[in-house]
């Protein structure tokens, strides 16, 4: 299962936490990825990180707009999406590096299924790890 998954990423003042949240991506374990950076118009130095973030991996594709608030940056990343599966990470947040490749590997064992919704950890420390995964297969 080669699917692309198109990772959008509304961005608005998250200077502090947009390396790690794009670092998180990146380096999934699943590699068929389209990650889509929306910059919501934002005042600090977002817009140009994530232009660096996009010269350095081809994957990445950064799309400026003014200000509309989260929705609009969330439909602007998916007027643009061409993946298979649609996902949506926060800015100020992080993944583990095998959250793509677990999520294909549940979209296989539950086939038909239409979406997966898994539970998320509230931490300041980087190493946590959930004591146990707890997701949620749809199938419609």
């Amino acid at each position: 299962m080669n699917v692309k998954v198109s990772v959008i990423i509304p961005v608005y003042r998250v200077e502090k936490y947009l390396d790690r949240c794009v670092k998180s991506i990146v380096n999934q374990t699943y590699r068929n990825l389209e990650i889509i950076l929306v910059d919501d118009g934002s005042p600090d130095s977002c817009p140009q990180i994530c232009d660096e973030w996009s010269f350095r991996d081809e994957r990445i594709r950064t799309v400026h707009r003014d200000n509309g608030g989260l929705s609009c940056a969330r439909n602007t990343g998916l007027s643009t999406a061409t993946g298979d599966y649609v996902t949506f990470v926060d800015s100020d947040d992080w993944i583990a590096l095998d959250t793509y490749e677990y999520c294909m590997f549940l979209l296989k064992r539950n086939e038909g299924a239409n979406a997966i919704q898994f539970d998320v950890m509230l931490t300041s420390d980087d190493t946590a790890m959930p004591a146990q995964v707890e997701e949620q297969v749809e199938v419609y």
